[in-house]
């Protein structure tokens, strides 16, 4: 029993914990493409430098309030800096769509054109950001690193194994509830969420009702700000902020939202977490995993690792075939904001 129980707490520690949180990061990353491609009707190859963009601006400022001693105590001091961060990207976006998106939907240009386009900012973005950081690790964050040691577990309960559970997860999976929530309740509750959904379902109807489409993309772009912003910050808080992992960010996240339903938030949100599990468990050595639910001279002498590590986007890029040759409508089939 005993040995069941430390092959829970060791999958719980190296597997279950680590993809609920990559998986909420992955969320919200995916609502955000997601809700590009319903509402503005293209896939933004920029999201991911969207990221790395926002969390660069929180980096800064998490580094000025650290330099004159603000913090919140146990929590990370860039939870202070991130509103600063959705107004830096925001404003972006915003100026971003009026100089270079408008001209095209004013042409009525095809999808396409908005995709190469959004590759430009991509790279615009991308070169920003590394000018500006550097293109090495970043870490920023403070205040307390766990909220249960596997350690004082361990001593807790007299087991070999134990779980550990960080600020950053616990943050993450939190303030991803709170963002997601809060994003239902304005798109279904709210006359700009319900005026974006009308955009969505039939543009011309929803013009015809009175509807003013520069409010909606503008609102929308917004959204994507706080998403992106929320995203990389929790991801860089997590891990670390590196702008070129950030661009590689961009096949989960993709890989997300098609999985789930190119179009539809919640299945977003489903796609994020297929995402995070599959990338996790295909690329977790189980030996000891094995060692603890078999008998001892079963006990396996390789890795018994079905892929390295180093091939975890190879993961999402897989499921992402899969899903486009079996079914590419997704798992909520549809564009539906």
């Amino acid at each position: 029993m005993e040995d069941l129980l430390n092959a829970f707490f060791l999958m719980s520690n190296f597997v279950f914990v680590p993809a609920i949180a990559y998986g909420s990061q992955l969320a919200l990353g995916a609502v955000g493409v997601t809700l590009v491609y319903g509402i503005l009707r293209f896939s933004n190859f920029a999201h991911g430098d969207i990221m790395a963009f926002g969390t660069m601006i929180v980096i800064l400022f998490t580094w000025l309030f650290q330099s004159y001693g603000i913090n919140l105590g146990p929590l990370p001091t860039a939870l202070i800096a991130l509103p600063f961060g959705i107004l830096a990207t925001a404003i972006f976006l915003l100026g971003s769509d009026k100089f270079v998106y408008k001209f095209y939907r004013e042409k009525k240009a095809v999808p396409v054109t908005y995709l190469i386009a959004s590759v430009g900012i991509m790279f615009v973005l991308n070169g920003i950001v590394r000018f500006i950081i550097g293109p090495d690790d970043q870490r920023f964050a403070d205040g307390e690193r766990f909220i249960i040691k596997a350690k004082a577990m361990k001593q807790y309960l007299g087991t070999a194994e134990g779980v550990s559970i960080k600020v950053s997860q616990g943050l993450t999976v939190v303030t991803a509830v709170i963002v997601v929530v809060a994003l239902f309740w304005f798109l279904n509750k709210t006359r700009t969420g319900k005026s974006m959904r009308a955009f969505s379902d039939n543009e011309d109807l929803a013009l015809l009702s009175g509807i003013s489409p520069d409010k909606v993309v503008s609102v929308t772009w917004i959204l994507v700000a706080i998403l992106a912003t929320i995203a990389g910050t929790l991801y860089g808080l997590d891990k670390s902020f590196k702008p070129f992992t950030y661009f590689m960010l961009l096949l989960p996240i993709f890989a997300s939202a098609i999985v789930g339903g190119l179009g539809n938030p919640l299945g977003a949100i489903a796609g994020g977490f297929v995402i995070a599990f599959s990338e996790i468990m295909i690329t977790y050595p189980y030996k000891k995993f094995v060692a603890y639910i078999v008998p001892g001279d079963w006990k396996p002498e390789g890795l018994v690792q079905l892929l390295a590590t180093d091939y975890k986007f190879a993961v999402s890029f897989i499921i992402l075939v899969l899903v486009l040759l079996f079914k590419p409508t997704g798992i909520f089939a549809g564009k539906s904001v």
